[in-house]
């Protein structure tokens, strides 16, 4: 889920992508914000860039 946000992609996007409902990708989103302790997509990736998890 982090590589798709940090890909830019929408909810939308993503769970059309991956096969599964918009609102699974809302709770996994949340659940990863929560994981990074941060509260948007841009602090998420921002986090998961400066762990090493994703690369831009």
């Amino acid at each position: 889920m982090l590589a798709l946000l940090a890909e830019g992609l929408s909810n939308k996007r993503a769970a059309r992508d991956l096969g599964v409902s918009e609102s699974t990708v809302k709770f996994h989103v949340q659940a990863l914000y929560s994981k990074l302790g941060v509260q948007s997509r841009a602090g998420a990736v921002a986090r998961g860039i400066s762990l090493g998890l994703v690369s831009v």
